[in-house]
């Protein structure tokens, strides 16, 4: 009986050590996995700040948030809270003393909330002022016009002036053809990924930067 006992013991002993090595062996390969990800994110991230290093991208707090999240440096971004086309307007010497060889733009979600009777046509207007001026001070700059990016549905229920967004991204494509400035469509990275936006259902988590500079990265080659 103490034998049979003793074995008992011993087994559950065994089998003790056997799980809790097991345990540890998953947690290291975790802890692996992560170190090798976040590597992979740093790496990704350097090469795009070296791929975008002459170019800069001109909008609004979403445009911010290349460099709020570390994907691009300061110098290269310049996005504001509640910037509109016309309130961009005031920042193209900024702009040209950066001298950039691209210029991303990307307006028009806080445009299409602006208290007048056409916020579209209004917008649009000083769009084309705008692109008129930087090619004014920036003769040699390449420009592109990103399209607005899409909001979710709740946020849509919160402010029924997003349901215009698609059109005035259409408006915006005709003003890259007429401006003859090249126009990208961002809405592709969002079918491909739908839980990119943050907590508002508006501005974007840190992966959509990875997504949108992936997008773009023909235009620096």
């Amino acid at each position: 009986m103490g034998n049979k006992l003793t074995a008992i013991v011993l087994a559950g002993a065994i089998a003790l050590t056997l799980a809790a090595c097991g345990n540890q062996e998953r947690e290291q390969g975790l802890a692996a996995a992560t170190r090798e990800k976040e590597a992979a994110a740093t790496t990704e991230a350097s090469s795009y700040k070296s791929m975008f290093s002459s170019s800069v991208f001109l909008g609004d707090s979403i445009t911010e948030g290349l460099s709020f999240h570390g994907v691009l440096d300061d110098k290269n971004v310049m996005g504001k809270a509640g910037a509109t086309a016309m309130f961009a307007l005031e920042d193209v010497d900024d702009l040209a003393g950066r001298n950039p060889k691209r210029v991303f733009i990307q307006l028009g979600s806080d445009d299409l909330l602006w208290p007048t009777d056409n916020p579209k046509q209004f917008s649009l207007t000083n769009y084309a002022k705008l692109i008129g001026k930087i090619k004014e001070k920036l003769p040699k700059a390449k420009i592109t016009i990103m399209s607005v990016t899409p909001v979710t549905a709740e946020a849509e229920k919160s402010e029924p002036r997003y349901k215009n967004i698609a059109d005035y991204n259409q408006g915006l494509k005709e003003l890259a053809a007429k401006e003859k400035v090249d126009y990208t469509d961002v809405s592709p990275i969002f079918k491909a990924n739908p839980d990119l936006h943050d907590k508002d259902g508006i501005h974007m988590k840190a992966e959509y930067y990875a997504q949108l500079l992936k997008l773009l990265q023909d235009q620096v080659k």
